[in-house]
């Protein structure tokens, strides 16, 4: 017996609109890392976002020798509905045939995709981390053994190309991280690696964050357009896509609390768009009703420190400190916020665990993250 599971994805959002938010004649090349391994795999592109239609000219998968090097003779063409190329209308998302490919256990694989014609680059995800990499060349590279170093430059934005499924055992699995930008960090990047050093692994670690996400509310203007869609027009779809999944770790909020300002400093973010804490913990509450609907477990993580931010206040301090008493009495909270908060300063990072910005972790609380989550999952 055996099963389709997920093991790596991303969510699809709105790409940053640019005045160069159409391409043509490239070529999209991603490095995955895959968990365990298998013989049969299928592709899961998204044009959900998306306004108009795109097309896929071509679409490869090939053993991965570096990071912009493929092996040639292992490569395959994907198929959809036995066709090389395909188009994706607007709002939707398709899987590809199953294509008849060796994955190795831990083994590295590439997806390279050719875009021939204008395409507009709008379903998209900022995706950063030690296995978050991208590639994007000038032409059809997709069966080229090596990108060509001058007309090739490196993307941490992915592209269409949301998920990639193995046809594998049935003691595996996929556990789906869910959030925003400190989740479209590298924290589930440092935790698919710690399962992945286990001899004995069996899951498979899915990220399905945007960043500037916001669990109760979206922006409908042109400037923050990227900052994506709210909970309830993205987590339904986002879990209900990975396959093989059995538990989601949802770490979201902080954005509902700091982004309001008032429309006399921004037009864009007024205070009405604050939530109460009882709103948020309703739209918890949506997350967690969904995930029992597909049979997922869910595990809470707090919110993590914000003191030094630039719209810290103490309002909002007080707005993060509740919310994290009513995660802390989930059964299967993680509490994020504990593992990196200073010893002193409860509402600051401890040291070393502050990039700088007095919102996002460093690298090394990124670390820490994965580890404390890693301790909870396995």
């Amino acid at each position: 017996m055996s099963k389709w599971v997920t093991v790596w994805g991303n969510a699809t959002s709105v790409a940053e609109n640019r005045p160069e938010s159409y391409a043509k004649d490239i070529t999209l090349r991603y490095p995955i890392k895959c968990a365990f391994g298998g013989n049969t795999v299928r592709l899961h592109f998204s044009n959900f976002c998306g306004t108009e239609p795109i097309t896929l000219s071509m679409v490869t998968i090939a053993p991965a020798i570096s990071d912009r090097e493929i092996n040639l003779q292992g490569a395959r063409l994907v198929t959809f509905g036995g066709a090389e190329s395909v188009t994706i209308a607007a709002g939707e998302e398709i899987f590809s045939d199953e294509i008849n490919f060796r994955v190795k256990p831990i083994g590295s694989v590439s997806v390279s995709i050719y875009l021939k014609e204008f395409t507009l680059m709008r379903s998209a995800v900022v995706i950063k981390g030690p296995l978050s990499k991208g590639f994007y060349s000038v032409g059809n590279c997709s069966l080229c053994s090596v990108l060509p170093l001058e007309r090739t430059r490196s993307v941490d934005t992915y592209y269409f190309l949301t998920g990639l499924d193995l046809l594998t055992d049935d003691d595996k699995r996929a556990v789906i991280c869910y959030g925003d930008s400190i989740t479209s960090q590298s924290w589930p990047d440092y935790l698919a690696m710690q399962c992945m050093n286990d001899p004995y692994n069996t899951t498979a670690i899915v990220r399905r964050a945007a960043s500037g996400t916001r669990i109760l509310r979206e922006y409908d203007c042109l400037k923050y357009q990227s900052y994506g869609l709210c909970g309830k027009n993205r987590f339904e779809r986002e879990i209900s896509t990975v396959s093989g999944a059995e538990a989601v770790i949802i770490q979201q909020g902080i954005n509902d609390i700091i982004h309001p300002v008032g429309t006399d400093i921004n037009p864009f973010r007024p205070m009405s768009d604050l939530p109460t804490v009882k709103e948020l913990e309703n739209g918890i509450q949506y997350y967690l009703d969904v995930a029992e609907k597909y049979g997922l477990k869910a595990y809470l993580g707090t919110l993590l420190p914000i003191y030094g931010w630039r719209t810290y206040a103490q309002f909002r301090e007080d707005m993060r400190c509740e919310f994290n008493d009513w995660l802390r009495a989930h059964k299967n909270c993680i509490d994020f916020d504990a593992a990196l908060r200073g010893k002193r300063n409860l509402c600051s990072f401890a040291d070393g665990f502050d990039s700088g910005d007095h919102l996002h972790p460093s690298e090394k609380a990124y670390e820490a993250m994965a580890s404390l989550a890693f301790s909870k999952i396995i």
